[in-house]
Formats: C-alpha cells, sequence, structure tokens
C-alpha cells in the first residue's frame, strides 16, 4: 500500500482517536498567530503509546510552534489538546511537565556548574521535615538519582558537574530528569545535532528502551537517514499547515521531500564538474597545542602532524568522531589558538605564519563555526550588521560606517545566497536556521577569500535549505574557491567530498578519493589509533 494522502491522513488519525487505548496526546484542530500572521492553520497530530513519531518539515514549517503549544509554552491558541484522551489545557511549561510531558531540546537545558544529581532533581528536590523548614533530602536524591540513571544504563558520578560530561551523557542525564518528572511524552528536538555516529546509535537505543516502557516519542530532526531509523510514523506540516502523516514503511524518501518542500529534488546532491586547479592551502605537519598547557607531552596536544592539502575547485571532507580533532585543526588554521609553533602551512603557494584570526582573513581565509548562535552571528543585529561583521574597513573608508555602502554590500549577498527576510534591519535571531546559516556564510564571502574552512554547514537546516547550500558550496568550487569541510552526516560527506581525510585522536588515519571511500571504511578509520 502507498503512501497515505493528507485525506486519508486525517481519516488514519481520526480513526487512531477511536481506538480503546487513547493516544498518550492528541492535538485538534490547532491555529496560531502572531501579531495577526497565522503560523499554524488547523493543525492535528497524536502521538500514541511506544512509538515514535517523527515532527518533519522546512523551517518555518509550525513544527516548533507547535510543540510549545504542547510543551505549555505558548497558551493562546485555536484547538483542543488531551491526554489520554481527557481534555487538556496547560498554563505554562511547569504544567506541562507535571502531567509528563518533557522536552530534550538540541541545546541542553543542564546547568553545567552544577552537579548531574542537583540537574535532575532540579525544581523538584525531594525534602525531609525538619524542625523549623523543610530540608533537601540528598541521601534520598542521591538514591533515586542512581535508579534512573540505572535504568538508562548510565554509569557515573552523580556528584560531579554536568560540564565534566561529553554530550552523549549529557543527552542521558536529560531523559533521566525527565523520568524524575515521572514524564510519559518526550519530545526531542535535533536530540542528535552535535553527537557522534555512536553516540546517535546509544541515543536510539535509549529512546528504544522508553518505547518499550510505553513513552511516545515526539522526534523533530532534517536527517534523513535518522528518521528512517527511528521513526514509526512521520507527520509533515509545510507553511503552518498539515500535509500528511503515514507509518514511516510507506512514505518514500523523495514523497517525504515532495511533502516537505512542495516540490520534487531533481538529486540530492548537485553534480559537479568543477575543474580541479593548483594547490590553494597545504598544510605540512601541523600540530595545534592545549591552550595553556606545554608542548612536551603526547597528552597536550590537539592536532598532532596533520598534512593535507585542498586545490582550487575542490571539495576537501574532514571526517572523525567527536573529539576527533577536526574542529580543532580548522579553529588552528584560522589562527583561533595563537601562533603555532610546529608545522607549516601555505596559501597559494606563499609561506604563512599563523597568529591570529585577523591575520588570517588577510590572509585569504574563512571559517564557518559549527556554532552559528554561539559563535557565528550576533542573534540581535540585523542582516546587514551581521554579513559586513568581517569587513568593516570595506564598509567604513576613512573610519566612518557608511550605511549605504553597509546596505549596498548586504542587499548582494542577500539576492546572491536567496537569503528570504523582510528586510535588511530584520533581526537574525528571527529567522530560520537556513537563513541563518546563509547569513554567516554571506559574511564570509564578502571578506573575498580563497580558502573556506567550513564546519557542519547545513547543522540544524531542513532539507530544502540544505540543497541550497550544496548548491551554493558547488558554484564556489566553480569560482576557485578552495573548500575544507567537516560535516557528522555521512551522506553529505559521501556526496559532496572530492577526498576524504579521517581523523582520530588528533592524528589522521586515513585518507580516501571519492571512488573508494564508504560509510564502513569512513568508521573503521575513524576508530582506528594508527596515524598514516
Amino acid at each position: 500500500m502507498g503512501a497515505l494522502s493528507t485525506g486519508e491522513a486525517k481519516t488514519s488519525n481520526a480513526a487512531a482517536r477511536t481506538e480503546p487505548d487513547p493516544a498518550l496526546l492528541t492535538m485538534t484542530g490547532i491555529s496560531k498567530s502572531f501579531l495577526g500572521v497565522p503560523v499554524l492553520r488547523d493543525v492535528s497530530f497524536d502521538l500514541r503509546p511506544g512509538e515514535v513519531h517523527v515532527l518533519a518539515g522546512e523551517n518555518g514549517a509550525g513544527k516548533s510552534t507547535l510543540m510549545k503549544i504542547a510543551a505549555g509554552v505558548h497558551t493562546d491558541y485555536e484547538g483542543e489538546i488531551a491526554l489520554l484522551g481527557l481534555p487538556s489545557r496547560f498554563s505554562s511549561p511547569q504544567d506541562a511537565a507535571a502531567r509528563g510531558i518533557s522536552v530534550i531540546h538540541q541545546e541542553m537545558s543542564l546547568i553545567d556548574s552544577m552537579s548531574v544529581v542537583d540537574n535532575i532533581f532540579l525544581g523538584r528536590e525531594l525534602t525531609r521535615s525538619g524542625t523549623a523548614r523543610q530540608w533537601t533530602d540528598r541521601s534520598a536524591q542521591l538514591r533515586k538519582a542512581r535508579e534512573f540513571c540505572e535504568q538508562l544504563d548510565l554509569d557515573i558520578d552523580l556528584s560531579r558537574l554536568v560540564e565534566d560530561y561529553s554530550l552523549s551523557v549529557k543527552n542521558r542525564i536529560e531523559i533521566a530528569k525527565a523520568l524524575a518528572f515521572n514524564a510519559r511524552i518526550f519530545i526531542m528536538d535535533e536530540p542528535t545535532s552535535a553527537l557522534s555516529g555512536p553516540e546517535v546509535d546509544k541515543l536510539f537505543g535509549l529512546i528504544r528502551q522508553l518505547k518499550t516502557r510505553g513513552c511516545g516519542i515526539i522526534y523533530i530532526t532534517h536527517r534523513m537517514e535518522e528518521i528512517y531509523r527511528i521513526a514509526d510514523r512521520i507527520t509533515v506540516l509545510r507553511d503552518g499547515r498539515h500535509v500528511g502523516t503515514a507509518p514511516a514503511g510507506q512514505l518514500s524518501e523523495p514523497e517525504l521531500i515532495r511533502w516537505m518542500i512542495g516540490r520534487e529534488l531533481s538529486r540530492h546532491f548537485p553534480v559537479r564538474r568543477t575543474a580541479i586547479g593548483a594547490v590553494r592551502l597545504e598544510i605540512d605537519g601541523l600540530s595545534v597545542p592545549k591552550p595553556g598547557g606545554t608542548s612536551t607531552t603526547k597528552k597536550s596536544w590537539l592536532v598532532r602532524e596533520v598534512s593535507l592539502s585542498v586545490r582550487a575547485g575542490e571539495i576537501v571532507g574532514l571526517a572523525g568522531l567527536e573529539g576527533s580533532g577536526n574542529t580543532d585543526l580548522l579553529r588552528g588554521i584560522f589562527g583561533a589558538y595563537g601562533k603555532l609553533e610546529q608545522g607549516k602551512v601555505a596559501i597559494d603557494g606563499a609561506r604563512f605564519e599563523i597568529h591570529s584570526p585577523r591575520r588570517s582573513v588577510q590572509q585569504g581565509l574563512a571559517y564557518l563555526t559549527n556554532d552559528r548562535k554561539g559563535t557565528g552571528l550576533i542573534l540581535g543585529l540585523g542582516l546587514a550588521e551581521n554579513i559586513t561583521l568581517a569587513s568593516l574597513e570595506a564598509v567604513s573608508p576613512a573610519l566612518w560606517m557608511r550605511r549605504a555602502m553597509e546596505w549596498q554590500v548586504a542587499d548582494r549577498h542577500v539576492r546572491a545566497l536567496g537569503i528570504r527576510a523582510a528586510g535588511l534591519w530584520q533581526e537574525v535571531a528571527t529567522l530560520s536556521g537556513g537563513n541563518q546559516q546563509k547569513v554567516a556564510l554571506a559574511k564570509w564571502i564578502e571578506t573575498r577569500p580563497g580558502v573556506l574552512l567550513l564546519d557542519e554547514p547545513t547543522r540544524g537546516v531542513d532539507v530544502g535549505s540544505k540543497h541550497e547550500i550544496y548548491e551554493l558550496m558547488t558554484q564556489w568550487t566553480k569560482d576557485g574557491f578552495a573548500i575544507l569541510m567537516i560535516t557528522s552526516e555521512m551522506p553529505e560527506l559521501l556526496g559532496l567530498a572530492d577526498r576524504i581525510v579521517v581523523m582520530h585522536r588528533g592524528r589522521v588515519t586515513a585518507r580516501f578519493g571519492r571512488a573508494e571511500a564508504t560509510q564502513e571504511k569512513v568508521l573503521k578509520a575513524a576508530m582506528a589509533d594508527e596515524a598514516v
């Protein structure tokens, strides 16, 4: 049987709500507007016990707004919500949490400077009566926290600070915290955005555990391979409307993409027929020491004796698991760690001494960080200010800012990159993830670089925006740029890179050409200790 049509999907959902076992969560006819602008229009959605229901759609489709209504963030809306068949309306996020709804964001809600056990019971501390007041019962909290962690196969020191643990462990701490609140409904928003392959596998194992307990998981992701690994059902929103719902096994990837963007993509990755030119970036034996440490032991190095080159018109993929050193390599090349003493770097054949990001920009390097909200953009500023951040001299002749020049430069990039915004004045915080990423890219393209260092160029953007960024990268290689790219998405790595360099523990462990690279070979090299 083929995928359900829009009409069939609505009928199917309605039928599901009449079954004896009621849905954990039912949202019917949900509509929501901001300042008179509709963002949700008559959307219905349900979640059953023991299922993963993927909520898909481009950025701006209404997914986050719908989930914020489900989580009690937005309380002013039209429509009805039911929990286990009983009408419900949440007055706040705390109210929703008290009724068993937990939200796990891509940006963790944990407090790094607090212990694991204090995070788990934050806002719902276990107490014991005292003579004059109630006291936190730390022994009871430790005992209960250990029980929750054991359920998740999480064997850690609960008294240590959260900041001491990896993102994968923090994910499990978040889930333990939700269990402490007796959650049965988990809303997971891009939970794997910063996780490595093995860490994603661990998270999916935990999700399967939650399913066996009768919990329901609403899962939001832009990664196609994740959708088909984890989903039982898929619901797609587009422009604030419900497009369709179908069992994951009955909805093909091309059909899912068509539902999401309203058209078909001719191919996921563009065909690149770019002539490969001369070497633009060459690295020979480059080492990056840990900041503040000494350079006398192996343990003091973030990156050790890495050599590679990138030619004009070429995309070289830099692969590795979390902590492999690939991000540290890009940061080191760009000067984020200051002057590097060991190794040589040449740009267009000329020796380049790494000193600072400013010096690197002057030499034709540009570095897109993997965290656009934290280090790539100033969210409270508009498009024009952000696009010219790295090239202020160009719009400030005689040290005097010329707003007309700034807006002219920004407008050129908005048109060239297809950035969708109300105007150049619009704060980038209000843009979709895809448009924010394009603004971050425009900022660096305006510096007129020869070498682009791209760390997760499509992280957190929807499938349509990803395709547009792939097209931009293809055009930049035609223009003679050399691109050194990190991506944690294996299809993206294999689909875009002309060559792949794999790192583990700060060293290069393998090199592959496009024709010989496979997922299995890359993953094996990413876990190998022997350098090449």
